[in-house]
């Protein structure tokens, strides 16, 4: 029993193979004009429907569709009313005309849904999904700590905490920007931090599971001004972010005691994060699936249609 699935975000169209214990994920981070912070919905719709082609080839050139039992999508960002992106649409329409033209089930389920089951699937604890867990999606459109409940096959994803403005990714590429650093910044501000000295933090208030980074922002810039130095500047941003995100899920632990934390989403792969977290044993997916990718979905379409 072997399944597809897709995935189309905002910066990454990915499809990938899973036939129950490994994997293939083909994807390619949409283009992004220099100096700018993203994409309209628009252009990423076309550069989906470019990109896919390419990928599906690739996939398929490894594979027999033989094999294919289900097929899986990747429909909106989140499991709850009035979430709705265009970019999906590109990624359902491929999905369901392979579906029909293999005439297989086809599995529906969001885009935070497959995060947590690519990184669950990741790092060997797939055992997870069948008990309540929490969870954080950190990426460039989302910061949010949630709470993980098995739903059938599938995952329910309440959120109990994040930002409460911009996300954890948004001050990242804005930071990026600020040091002319090209879109996506993260990989690029995870190496420049390395390079730092100094540990100078701004302590972002999180009395409970919310916090804002909105303000961090304007001390970032504030902090460049100062000390001219782009490796200073990258490791102050992201030691905010830390320092918010360790506090939060430390909270978290107390009022959910007893429950594992896995953290999913791009920001999940930077490396300071990852040692900022290493006193509350976290459970990291592998840097290539903290990104965006369909692996996800494909887990997901596999546990919702094996006998």
């Amino acid at each position: 029993m072997s399944v597809i699935g897709f995935d189309t975000s905002n910066y990454t169209t990915s499809i990938a193979f899973f036939d129950g214990k490994d994997g293939v994920n083909c994807s390619e981070l949409l283009p992004v004009r220099e100096g700018e912070l993203g994409l309209r919905q628009s252009d990423a719709v076309f550069q989906h429907t470019k990109s896919l082609p390419a990928l599906s080839g690739r996939l398929f050139s490894s594979i027999s569709v033989d094999e294919i039992t289900a097929v899986g999508v990747s429909t909106r960002p989140r499991a709850v009313d009035g979430s709705y992106m265009p970019c999906f649409m590109v990624g359902y329409s491929h999905a369901k005309l392979l579906a029909d033209a293999l005439q297989v089930p086809l599995v529906q389920c969001s885009h935070q849904q497959g995060h947590v089951a690519a990184s669950l699937w990741s790092a060997n604890r797939l055992d997870l999904m069948d008990v309540p867990h929490l969870a954080w999606h950190l990426s460039g459109g989302t910061t949010e700590l949630l709470l993980v409940e098995p739903d059938g096959k599938n995952v329910k994803c309440t959120c109990i905490g994040g930002t409460s403005d911009i996300s954890a990714g948004q001050l990242i590429d804005r930071t990026g920007q600020l040091l002319g650093l090209p879109f996506p910044s993260g990989r690029h501000l995870d190496a420049l931090w390395q390079q730092a000295e100094n540990t100078d933090v701004f302590r972002v208030k999180c009395p409970g599971l919310t916090f804002s980074l909105s303000g961090v922002q304007n001390k970032v810039s504030a902090y460049y001004d100062s000390c001219g130095s782009r490796e200073e500047t990258a490791a102050y941003a992201l030691r905010c972010i830390c320092y918010a995100v360790l506090t939060a899920t430390k909270n978290g632990m107390k009022q959910y005691p007893g429950l594992p934390v896995v953290f999913s989403g791009g920001v999940a792969s930077n490396a300071m994060l990852r040692k900022a977290l290493e006193p509350i044993n976290p459970i990291f997916s592998a840097p290539d699936f903290a990104r965006d990718n369909a692996m996800g979905v494909a887990v997901l379409t596999h546990r919702c249609t094996e006998e």
